[in-house]
């Protein structure tokens, strides 16, 4: 798999703004056939950083709902926190 096909899009929670500020740790949605090898080669080639662990969560499928009675399913997907060298940042979730 291509490193942008594995990182899918950055998860920016009042949680992973606080690990990113405080731990120099980053959350990504990931594929979800990705390991954690493959999550770490794709993160250093597309930020030019150096990752020194990667974490996988693999979140569950839940029932959501639209108004009264619309409901939907919210289908289950892959979680990496990535953890970096120490004094590295990733530009993109500074000032969010």
């Amino acid at each position: 798999m291509h490193a942008y096909e594995i990182l899918r899009r950055p998860v920016l929670t009042e949680k992973s703004n606080l690990q990113a500020d405080y731990l120099g740790q980053y959350t990504f949605e990931v594929d979800r056939r990705a390991n954690k090898h493959q999550v770490k080669k794709a993160v250093e080639e597309v930020f030019n950083v150096q990752v020194v662990a990667v974490n996988i969560v693999n979140m569950p499928a839940k029932m959501g709902r639209y108004g009264r009675r619309r409901v939907v399913r919210i289908p289950a997907w892959k979680k990496a926190i990535v953890t970096l060298a120490p004094g590295q940042r990733i530009e993109i979730f500074e000032g969010v």
